[in-house]
């Protein structure tokens, strides 16, 4: 199976592309990086669309876009958070729906932030979701993949949770501080913090890319959500340090502006899709989740 990957020189993208190699798997890459940091085992990558040689592609896995706690949602950034999932995928689609043989499935990334501030409501993949600029993004990002959708390819959304994982994504921020014995919850610490381990996160794309009948939304989080403040706990008790230091709201906002809404939404998302079809994870619970990042 040849697979065509956007956005694989990302954290997630560093992981899942050697599991897909391992498997017997062809990857190629599309990154706008000009010298690319490719990820273990992948040797095959191109700047542009049109560069692209001329081979059948089984699959594509769509995981590009700017990281969106990166900076501070100025209106300029706002755009190329937009522009980088959006117009990317609308790039990718139009290019899906011009092969002469059209991959079989499209798995896109979108995010928890679909859903919007939902406070103590159980969110599964029907949840009606709240309006806002991370609902918006998301909808919008859903929206060009689904253009992909025909009698040829299924297309899979993949709604994800908070990525746990060594190396990279909110640990590689979080830590320097909590093993510093600086960290607390944010806010209240009553907002429930919907995390999945990295590993899991990229078996979920393989899962999704190896199941023929998998199409629609996907919910990408542990099972077992918890709330800001037990994860801070949590994490402090796996690097052995105290972690009661809290960082009230009103300074979140004063330091990240509209982006503490990232830090103290609460969304108490459910993996239900994936459960009921069987997927096993590896890391339902967050203490050993966290102990195999922390070792």
């Amino acid at each position: 199976m040849h697979i065509l990957m956007t956005g694989g020189t990302g954290f997630i993208g560093h992981r899942l592309a050697p599991m897909l190699i391992a498997k017997g798997y062809q990857v190629t890459l599309w990154t706008h990086q000009l010298k690319p940091k490719l990820p273990q085992g992948v040797t095959q990558w191109v700047h542009r669309l049109e560069d692209l040689p001329e081979a059948s592609y089984d699959a594509v896995i769509n995981l590009a876009g700017a990281g969106i706690a990166d900076q501070r949602w100025s209106p300029e950034r706002k755009a190329l958070l937009i522009s980088s999932r959006v117009e990317t995928t609308q790039r990718l689609v139009e290019w899906i729906k011009h092969q002469d043989i059209p991959p079989r499935v499209l798995i896109s990334a979108s995010a928890v932030g679909y859903y919007g501030e939902q406070g103590e409501q159980l969110i599964d993949e029907d949840t009606p979701p709240v309006d806002g600029f991370t609902h918006q993004l998301c909808a919008q990002w859903e929206a060009a993949a689904q253009q992909a959708a025909s009698t040829s390819t299924r297309v899979c959304l993949v709604r994800t949770g908070v990525v746990l994982g060594q190396g990279g994504g909110s640990m590689k921020k979080m830590l320097p501080a909590f093993r510093f014995g600086l960290g607390g919850p944010l806010g209240s610490g009553q907002h429930w913090f919907p995390w999945i381990h990295l590993e899991d996160m990229a078996r979920i794309y393989l899962w999704l890319l190896e199941q023929p009948q998998a199409q629609g939304v996907y919910n990408a989080a542990a099972p077992v959500p918890v709330r800001n403040v037990d994860f801070t706990r949590a994490l402090g008790k796996a690097l052995k340090r105290p972690a009661w230091i809290p960082m009230p709201e009103k300074v979140l906002h004063l330091l990240f502006g509209e982006m503490a809404e990232l830090l103290l939404v609460s969304a108490k998302m459910q993996p239900q899709r994936l459960q009921k079809a069987g997927f096993d994870f590896r890391y339902p619970q967050l203490p050993e989740a966290l102990q195999e990042i922390c070792d």
